[in-house]
């Protein structure tokens, strides 16, 4: 993507010591140890490997993003708990990646700006806080072996930008606008949360099954998928040579069919959180070829 010389968004933190312990983490990095559960299923164990840790990763994305309540790991200062120091805005950019990210954001800022004034709303934006290895959100420890989340309790995307290696050395998914899909696919959250959608599915998923619950919460993952093409769409204008390909990849990579697949050889649909590989990609081209919100709605199709 052609961003150079855009504006880099004022609503980027950085958290530096400080961060708590916990979340998911693999002894030794990516090998070793044991199996690790579901989080979101609950069933079964996962065996250890890279593509088992890249299931996990995105397992809790689905966990975290979908709308866990805040456990109370934030001070009143709203610095990471445990005494560590937040900078904000250009000093919380440390890189070009960083301020890759940063430059997306502010794109999704401007984009979806534009969309919600043509319905006469204001667009809140949300706040990403970039973090090494460990930090804290108000939904809990964050930590980089979970991926990517958005927090809705204090509307928060958090990253640790380590994992765009990880999608491209483990899951063959490099490219910038692989990493502008994962930044856009998280502000996808955050609409759903500003626009209600999200609090009136976790309702629906309190009454629900198991397996229903995961059943929603893959409609909840597909249509910030198609939010993340909706706001393709409007960057046409920076968009490259490969970029569709690049996000085409990304999608099927991170497919749940897929990623269980590779990592136990075969898949358990009913456990599914985030949608198959084709029904991802078929979702964010959506987005890209419509560019129109309206088309994101994945709560009354029968065909995902």
């Amino acid at each position: 993507m052609r961003l150079g010389g855009r504006r880099t968004s004022s609503n980027i933190e950085r958290q530096t010591g400080g961060g708590r312990g916990g979340g998911f983490r693999l002894p030794g990095g990516m090998g070793g140890g044991g199996g690790l559960p579901l989080p979101s299923s609950g069933r079964g164990q996962l065996g250890c490997g890279s593509i088992a840790f890249i299931v996990i990763i995105f397992l809790v994305m689905s966990y975290m993003g979908g709308g866990v309540g805040g456990l109370g790991l934030t001070d009143g200062s709203g610095g990471p708990a445990g005494g560590g120091e937040v900078t904000r805005g250009e000093q919380a950019i440390q890189d070009e990646t960083d301020r890759f990210v940063a430059q997306v954001l502010a794109s999704t800022e401007d984009r979806w700006g534009e969309i919600f004034a043509e319905r006469g709303e204001r667009y809140q934006p949300a706040t990403l806080v970039f973090y090494d290895n460990r930090g804290s959100s108000g939904c809990g420890a964050a930590d980089s072996a979970m991926g990517p989340f958005y927090c809705p309790a204090d509307q928060k995307i958090y990253l640790d930008t380590a994992f765009f290696n990880q999608m491209r050395t483990d899951l063959g998914a490099g490219g910038d606008f692989a990493q502008a899909y994962v930044v856009a696919h998280e502000v996808g959250h955050h609409i759903q949360t500003i626009t209600g959608i999200s609090s009136r599915v976790r309702q629906q998923q309190q009454r629900a099954s198991r397996e229903e619950g995961n059943a929603l919460q893959v409609r909840m993952e597909l249509q910030a998928d198609c939010y993340a093409g909706v706001w393709a769409n409007r960057e046409r204008d920076a968009m490259e040579p490969g970029d569709f390909e690049e996000g085409m990849r990304a999608a099927q990579a991170i497919g749940d069919d897929t990623l269980q697949q590779a990592a136990q050889g075969y898949t358990v649909p009913e456990s599914f959180t985030h949608g198959t590989s084709a029904q991802r990609q078929r979702w964010l081209r959506r987005g890209i070829e419509s560019g129109d919100p309206a088309q994101c709605d994945t709560f009354r199709t029968n065909r995902l």
